[in-house]
């Protein structure tokens, strides 16, 4: 059986204009620490990155942080965590961030934001993880995407068997118990590339 014992989350340099995002990301950061629960993200101190790192530490937490070279000083990395690694570029960032959790939770964000998340939706998609992806639509934050996918799907663009595989969430102090119930159920092997070919 699965455990999980690192999330990485997905979420804005910025605060966003809903004081809500903010909480949500205290609260996500609270949690992941007293549950024991490594955070991966993306290494700076700004916006919603800055707090969900800032309460994991501030809750006894462990937080990696993986930026970029040319991000260092824009997004001002937390020197207070237990590890940051610094790489070259963004494609390296994302591969480390991926390579480094279990799950993945996107709070509310930007286009990085949803880029880094349709990566995952997109790799999951095509068999090259089962690791849980969780959308914590705050105050109906993910609600246009998840129209969006829908749309897609009445048009024959997202086909049968080759369905997207996430999950929704709006209480940050559930995602923890939310991503340990599904990782438990999970096939930790990724699907075979034969099988891959004969999705589509």
């Amino acid at each position: 059986m699965a455990q999980l014992t690192s999330v990485c989350v997905y979420c804005g340099s910025g605060f966003g204009g809903d004081p809500a995002f903010a909480d949500a990301a205290r609260r996500l950061g609270t949690a992941l620490a007293r549950a024991g629960v490594k955070l991966v993200y993306g290494g700076g101190n700004v916006g919603l990155m800055g707090t969900v790192a800032g309460a994991t530490l501030d809750a006894g937490g462990t937080v990696t942080g993986i930026i970029p070279d040319f991000l260092k000083s824009r997004e001002r990395m937390l020197d207070a965590v237990q590890e940051t690694i610094v790489v070259s570029d963004m494609h390296t960032r994302k591969r480390l961030m991926f390579d480094r959790a279990d799950a993945f939770v996107a709070l509310p964000g930007g286009i990085g934001t949803l880029e880094e998340l349709v990566e995952q939706l997109t790799w999951a998609q095509l068999g090259q993880h089962r690791k849980p992806i969780l959308l914590l639509s705050v105050n109906g934050f993910w609600d246009p995407l998840i129209t969006l996918i829908d749309h897609m799907r009445t048009h024959g663009f997202i086909r049968e068997g080759l369905d997207l595989n996430y999950l929704v969430g709006e209480d940050p102090d559930r995602v923890v118990e939310t991503l340990s119930e599904v990782l438990a159920r999970s096939e930790p092997a990724p699907l075979a590339d034969e099988l891959i070919e004969k999705r589509f």
